[in-house]
């Protein structure tokens, strides 16, 4: 059954891709055309959405540089005592609505320095995949479509990212 699964992990994305072609191909559908269309749109929208990741980026790193990443870290230290929460992983809850790149590149160092069988190498991993990057989304995504409004989509994905953060220490604790 693993081997099964190996080879059709291995096959998936050129099946998919001869699916598509084929389909393409069956409805008359230029598709070489039709893909440097779509890699133009793609271009265009990168150059479009280059100012807010420029904005985002900066902010997260005046908020590390300027020290309030650690005064953050210092006003929450009882509650995260009381709670058996790990001080290391504090940083990548915040950081991670924020950036995906920038809390990859937490999660990289924290697994670098404790390893990725520990609690925290695990908790780091878990919280990488169980939040999202709310604000990165709302900029980028919004911006670039021409959303001024985000009503409620911030506090939802807050919402979550906090569920997620929370859910995640909660199954890592009990599972390892």
């Amino acid at each position: 059954m693993f081997d099964f699964l190996n080879n059709l992990s291995q096959w998936a994305i050129p099946i998919i891709i001869l699916v598509i072609v084929g389909y393409a191909y069956f409805k008359d559908v230029e598709v070489y055309e039709v893909f440097t269309e779509g890699a133009v749109e793609g271009f265009t929208t990168v150059v479009e959405i280059i100012p807010y990741l420029i904005a985002m980026l900066m902010a997260i790193s005046i908020f590390r540089a300027s020290g309030a990443l650690e005064i953050c870290l210092q006003i929450l230290e009882p509650i995260l005592s009381f709670f058996g929460i790990p001080r290391q992983i504090v940083p990548l809850g915040l950081i991670r609505p924020l950036s995906g790149t920038g809390s990859l590149g937490l999660v990289t160092e924290l697994i670098q320095e404790y390893g990725p069988d520990s609690l925290i190498g695990r908790l780091a991993s878990t919280i990488q995949g169980s939040t999202e990057t709310t604000f990165y989304v709302v900029a980028v995504y919004f911006g670039a479509v021409g959303v001024k409004k985000s009503r409620y989509s911030i506090i939802a994905g807050l919402i979550a990212d906090v569920v997620g953060f929370i859910a995640a220490i909660y199954i890592v604790k009990l599972i390892f």
